[in-house]
């Protein structure tokens, strides 16, 4: 399918593209009769479109943010929020790629609401990725690092 196909309704795309504006919204996914349309931003500017067709016809779309957020180490985000991988502003990380870690064990803070939240490790293992950037925005369930 491409975007010239007259069966992709292109009103919609631009409505679900204002609705993420005006909603704050960074991503946003509906499916109707076997059609996946999802349209998202990374930041401030809107994300390229990605529309997907029933399997049957093309394979589903997958981002890589999507499969980290479904490895077994995976520590995703509890809450919407900016996080911070340091205790302060210019003070050394948590954690690094190649730190161990016990379970409990903070692994960075995410602020909600004028709320610094520390966020443990779920299980003690090494950091193998850290997936966010220091005062990087996250979305609840967004993977933040990988511990194996």
């Amino acid at each position: 399918m491409t975007e010239s196909d007259p069966s992709i309704d292109k009103e919609l795309i631009r409505e679900l593209a204002k609705l993420l504006d005006e909603t704050g919204l960074t991503e946003i996914e509906i499916e109707h009769a076997g059609l996946r349309v999802r349209v998202g931003r990374a930041g401030a500017p809107l994300a390229p479109v990605t529309v997907t067709v029933p399997a049957a016809v093309a394979q589903p779309v997958a981002t890589d943010a999507t499969d980290l957020a479904k490895h077994p180490g995976a520590v995703t985000s509890p809450m919407v929020g900016t996080a911070y991988i340091a205790p302060a502003p210019g003070s050394k990380p948590f954690v690094d790629v190649g730190s161990r870690v016990a379970a409990g064990e903070t692994l960075l803070i995410v602020e909600a609401m004028k709320t610094m939240n520390q966020i443990p490790a779920p299980r003690a293992g090494t950091v193998t990725k850290i997936l966010i950037e220091d005062g990087q925005p996250v979305e609840f369930g967004e993977p933040l690092m990988i511990i194996e």
